[in-house]
């Protein structure tokens, strides 16, 4: 067995409070996310057929030849969706060393809301592979099994707080989800030295799989990193920015980075970032008073730029950021004006 650097939580006893060891478990829960900011889920009830299956196809859509994966290069999508090359993506204005493909809810485009409700440009349909029907089928249903598992998080930390279970229900009416199926192929570290660099997640909730035994996550616990495994069976969740918002700091978005791989190997992994509908504004939580003895104020990412109220605004900023390519393409007036934005959305809210 792995010497672990966090806490595992037991999905199977969060799922009724009828189960014996839910109040315990909930408590283990919010002990997690408050110091940590990270755990393992253990017993989420996923066939591992299902996450053995979808890395089968995420490696043999890897394996093409680049100018086939290009063919659903996200620079043929306003949306944002579809193939991102090797070194394109940036995290703090440096290259990343990865390759994904980056899936959202399929829905049909609505641009002609746009000038009203700017965050409509990543609403859109996905792009896939042609010759790979099984990714498709393979990932919607991998989306919908962890939207699933979310909403169960975010019930179980409703009730820890003293909330109704059903207090996040509303901003997650329609959630605006993001799957990322990420490959960081073997590096010589002379280009750049970051998998992806470090970073909060700027959604409400990330579940990770990666395949048994992958290294390279590490996360900042007590000002120094430490590792964080792949271990068979587990699914690895972290606390994003706007779960901290909504509690007031209470619960942890903890910086985490990805090395890059060694000479000779490589990594598959497929993070999903449970996050609120494009127009919901975050719900605050009141926290009980015995919870509120030393709050931590938030309200800025790690680039230093403020954290919006409006999920939308929040998504916008952080595609605009991560892909200037798109950017560039198709939505430079909206990143050229999108301060004036945020005012004109803050004076009508």
């Amino acid at each position: 067995m792995h010497t672990l650097n966090i806490p595992v939580i037991d999905f199977s006893r969060l799922r009724s409070p009828e189960h014996p060891g839910y109040e315990d478990e909930l408590h283990s829960l919010l002990e997690a996310a408050h110091e940590v900011g990270f755990f393992y889920l253990a017993r989420h009830g996923i066939d591992p057929r299902a996450r053995d299956g979808l890395l089968a196809e995420a490696q043999s859509f890897f394996a093409q030849p680049a100018a086939q994966k290009r063919r659903i290069s996200q620079v043929h999508s306003p949306h944002y969706r579809g193939y991102t090359a090797t070194g394109t993506e940036r995290t703090q204005g440096l290259r990343d060393w990865r390759e994904q493909l980056d899936i959202g809810p399929e829905l049909p485009a609505e641009l002609d809301k746009v000038p009203e409700e700017p965050w409509k440009i990543l609403q859109g349909p996905n792009q896939w592979p042609a010759d790979q029907p099984e990714l498709k089928e393979r990932a919607l249903a991998w989306f919908a099994q962890l939207e699933h598992i979310g909403a169960g998080l975010l019930r179980a930390w409703a009730v820890a707080f003293g909330e109704e279970e059903d207090f996040f229900a509303e901003a997650f009416r329609a959630p605006h989800s993001l799957l990322k199926i990420v490959h960081y192929p073997a590096h010589d570290l002379s280009a750049t030295r970051q998998g992806v660099g470090a970073h909060h997640d700027a959604g409400f909730i990330t579940l990770l799989t990666v395949e048994e035994g992958s290294r390279g996550l590490q996360v900042l616990i007590d000002g120094r990193w430490v590792n964080v495994p792949a271990v068979e069976d587990y699914l690895i969740v972290n606390i994003g920015e706007l779960l901290s918002v909504a509690t007031g700091g209470y619960l942890k978005a903890t910086p985490h980075r990805v090395l890059p791989s060694a000479p000779g190997t490589e990594r598959f992994s497929i993070p999903f970032f449970y996050s609120p509908a494009l127009d919901a504004e975050v719900p605050r939580i009141s926290l009980p008073p015995e919870l509120t003895d030393s709050p931590t104020e938030v309200g800025v990412d790690l680039d230093g730029e403020q954290i919006y109220s409006t999920n939308g605004l929040n998504a916008l900023k952080s595609r605009l950021r991560a892909h200037p390519d798109v950017t560039q393409k198709y939505h430079q007036h909206i990143a050229d004006n999108f301060a004036d934005i945020v005012d004109k959305h803050k004076k009508a809210a």
